[in-house]
């Protein structure tokens, strides 16, 4: 009789085989996009402690935010470095996809929110020499990569994105207003550079990107606009990113007030007291604009919330952006001297608290889970 040889025999031959697909790697999926955890962390510490709230341990807790931002910068930075050395064809991609490649602005006010963090509350930790020095280094880090970023990718856009008509995006704001960041952030430090020359090069070059920014932002806000008058709602997914307008709106009402109060002194008396005048005369009713818009992206996103919208990483834009309408709010409160502007921007600093901490819950269990790190569909 014939018997099976011994490699063939049945106690040797498995029953079935389990097909288990490969995990992809942690990293290969982590766009610029994630900066913006970032932003938002920072800007409730720094926005937190220009208001005059008498909170029992509120400055302890805005420490521990800011020192949390700090964490979270280095993490993000060490993880996006890994992604370019480790799948530079998918960091590639990303710059060649008008939806990503927005994000690269998101670097740039990291580290220029962290910065301003640094500064204004970090100094009590770490010292006020060590503070300004980070404050500087970041800075001028985060000017450069945002003004890098303003160039790089709207020319991408122009010469290698396919854009379809009528996919004009609030995201498309990410580049451009990196520079109106940089505005805000500026004026802090014009105190720490030597009187004369420096000072008021480094004032007007806080202007000059001001200006940069705004008018970039005034050819980019009609445009989003009419695609939503010409072709509905954004994707259920895509609706917080309303929020994003917010940003330009708030940072400029900020930058231009910071700049007046960095004025006297730096320019001549003429010219410093037109800069305040200046400041009230665009930070009112751009706040204004900043209100209505508001309401326009609240309307949106709570018709979004009724049709089951996910959560993705774009709730982050519900924080810094809403975060650059507290310090607007309360520059302008300083400036004029009117209670109602400081019971908006405390109003509005509740708003981002909540915003922050539903998202940041919401993401830590994502990433816990593993959704937010898979390829997106």
């Amino acid at each position: 009789s014939w018997s099976p040889p011994h490699s063939l025999s049945p106690a040797r031959r498995p029953l079935f085989k389990i097909a288990v697909a490969p995990r992809p790697p942690a990293l290969r999926h982590l766009g610029p996009n994630w900066y913006a955890t970032v932003m938002g962390t920072a800007v409730v510490a720094s926005a937190g402690s220009a208001l005059p709230l008498d909170v029992p341990g509120l400055p302890t807790v805005l420490t521990g935010v800011w020192a949390l931002s700090v964490v979270l910068l280095a993490t993000v930075v060490a993880a996006r470095t890994g992604h370019w050395a480790r799948h530079r064809d998918q960091a590639r991609a990303h710059l060649l996809d008008p939806a990503v490649a927005p994000f690269y602005g998101c670097l740039s006010m990291a580290l220029l929110a962290v910065g301003t963090g640094t500064l204004t509350v970090g100094g009590d930790v770490v010292g006020e020499g060590p503070a300004v020095a980070a404050a500087f280094v970041l800075f001028g880090a985060g000017t450069l990569i945002g003004l890098v970023a303003a160039v790089v990718v709207p020319y991408l856009m122009v010469v290698r994105h396919k854009v379809e008509a009528g996919s004009a995006s609030p995201v498309w704001l990410l580049p451009v207003v990196a520079p109106m960041v940089s505005a805000a952030s500026g004026p802090l430090l014009v105190p720490y550079l030597p009187p004369g020359q420096w000072r008021e090069a480094a004032l007007l070059a806080c202007y000059a990107m001001f200006g940069l920014s705004l008018l970039a932002t005034l050819l980019i806000l009609p445009m989003v606009f009419a695609r939503l008058v010409h072709h509905g709602p954004l994707p259920l997914a895509a609706t917080p990113a309303l929020f994003l307008v917010l940003g330009p709106l708030g940072q400029s009402t900020t930058a231009v007030n910071k700049l007046a109060g960095a004025a006297p002194g730096v320019l001549d008396a003429p010219y410093a007291a037109g800069m305040g005048v200046f400041a009230v005369v665009y930070g009112v009713p751009v706040m204004g604009f900043a209100l209505l818009w508001l309401a326009l992206a609240a309307a949106m996103v709570a018709r979004a919330a009724r049709r089951r919208m996910p959560f993705t990483p774009a709730w982050w834009a519900f924080t810094f952006p809403v975060g650059t309408c507290v310090t607007g709010a309360h520059s302008l409160a300083d400036r004029t001297g009117l209670v109602a502007y400081q019971w908006l921007a405390t109003a509005l600093y509740g708003l981002l608290v909540v915003a922050w901490a539903v998202t940041g819950t919401l993401t830590l269990r994502g990433l816990l889970r593993g959704e937010l790190l898979r390829a997106p569909r």
